[in-house]
């Protein structure tokens, strides 16, 4: 890893990140998973997944042509009204709310009638 210009912090080097992309990468195309179990599968692409954010300066950026999809989607809906736009995702967020709820309902249920 090469500093920055004060010397002090990691900045991504893309040389040695290429080679260790290339390392944690398979063969592209059909049978890439041949042989490989499901957890190896996983944890690579974890391991992928850390080091695509670790290159990743500005990571607001980075996500914010999802932010703004996800957005768009409720002033679609509201056919570009805002206030109901704003309605619609607070809906969204108050119905993953109450799911969030009745999951952790379940949850707590099977483990007390598992544990008796």
């Amino acid at each position: 890893m090469t500093t920055n210009a004060q010397g002090s912090v990691p900045q991504p080097n893309p040389a040695t990140d290429a080679t260790v992309a290339q390392r944690l990468t398979s063969a592209q195309g059909e049978g890439r998973h041949k042989g490989r179990t499901d957890a190896e599968i996983s944890l690579q692409a974890s391991a992928l997944a850390h080091l695509g954010w670790g290159m990743t300066e500005d990571r607001t950026a980075r996500t914010a042509p999802g932010r703004a999809k996800f957005e768009q989607r409720f002033v679609d809906a509201a056919d570009g009204d805002p206030v109901r736009a704003e309605s619609l995702r607070k809906a969204y967020f108050a119905n993953l709310a109450r799911q969030s709820v009745a999951a952790r309902r379940r949850n707590r249920e099977a483990r007390e009638n598992g544990a008796a």
